[in-house]
């Protein structure tokens, strides 16, 4: 009986040693770069909202918003909408939105690269 317990203490400091090397090697490992993935929101508002005033954040955060409830409608509309040929009339105005966002957000990214250069 004695051997049953010390196998299971031995299990259970080799459970807890493992544990605390993974957690280790997560710690050390460095963040991973977001070099390459354009100007997403994952990006944070940080850098691309530097520089601005309080006024001006107010209205970029507003103008995203605005986007957001115009995607978020068409998206409901196109779930809800049982007429196929309109549902695809719904898609297609969707995407006619984000081909126009894309457009601007390239525009504005085009612009903050031109002083860098």
């Amino acid at each position: 009986m004695r051997n049953g317990y010390q196998s299971i203490a031995a299990l259970l400091l080799f459970a807890v040693m493992t544990a605390i090397s993974s957690a280790e090697d997560v710690q050390k490992s460095p963040p991973m770069p977001m070099k390459g993935m354009g100007m997403g929101m994952h990006h944070g508002m940080g850098g691309m909202m530097a520089g601005m005033t309080e006024e001006q954040k107010d209205k970029h955060l507003s103008s995203m918003q605005e986007h957001m409830l115009k995607m978020h409608d068409l998206s409901n509309q196109i779930l809800a909408e049982k007429d196929s040929a309109k549902k695809e009339q719904l898609k297609t105005q969707q995407l006619q939105l984000m081909k126009a966002h894309h457009a601007v957000m390239r525009e504005h990214h085009q612009q903050m690269q031109e002083p860098m250069k």
